[in-house]
């Protein structure tokens, strides 16, 4: 099921909701697909996409609005215009419903009984600031995966404090702050961080929503 799509000028986002198949045979029938569409079109040959495709994993409802609202958003991150202009994206989709392409009415029912209702209510919450910070994994960072436990051992070493520590609130100054700078260094999706310091994904959500580590 496709929940949400935008074409940026040099990747995608969707939002995807695995069925029999697995995520990565989905991804590549789409790539082949829209290579062979794409090489047709422009009379070209060779590969279109580069690279392996990143995802993040969506747990719950909310999550799954915020990374629609996110994907929708990206051309106003990217400085190309407002969002509900924006061609090459789901949202219009959402709005004239003249194709079965995205799983709309399922959407709208999670946020309202009332599909009207849900319909104004998606387009208010789409107006609202977008601060999330997953799927921010197409840029290039300063280091891998491979390096990243090493600098949580300096960053833990430095201020003094054990890994299971930072579960605690009377650490969440630290805990923010070292989930921030991972983010910062590091290709590592909130999935990964959570894993690598031992704490549920929703407490590494919130603290990368933070932006700044709390006093």
């Amino acid at each position: 099921f496709l929940y949400a799509y935008c074409v940026m000028d040099n990747h995608i986002h969707l939002v995807i909701r695995e069925g029999e198949d697995s995520l990565s045979r989905i991804v590549k029938r789409i790539g082949v697909s829209y290579a062979y569409y794409f090489n047709k079109k422009y009379n070209r040959i060779g590969h279109v996409f580069q690279g392996r495709f990143k995802s993040e994993n969506i747990e719950d409802d909310k999550y799954l609005l915020c990374a629609i609202r996110y994907v929708h958003r990206n051309p106003v991150k990217a400085g190309l215009g407002s969002f509900d202009e924006y061609p090459w994206s789901s949202y219009k989709e959402f709005m004239d419903k003249k194709t079965d392409l995205v799983e709309s009415n399922e959407i709208f029912g999670m946020i309202s009984n009332n599909k009207v209702d849900g319909l104004k209510e998606f387009v208010q919450f789409h107006q609202e600031s977008c601060n999330e910070t997953f799927l921010e994994l197409v840029d290039e960072k300063e280091i891998d995966a491979t390096n990243v436990q090493q600098l949580i051992a300096e960053f833990l070493q430095k201020n003094k404090i054990e890994k299971p520590q930072l579960k605690s609130a009377q650490n969440k100054k630290f805990r923010e702050e070292l989930i921030n700078l991972i983010i910062k260094k590091s290709n590592l999706s909130l999935r990964g961080i959570a894993e690598e310091l031992g704490l549920n994904r929703e407490m590494v959500r919130k603290a990368a929503l933070s932006k700044e580590p709390s006093p």
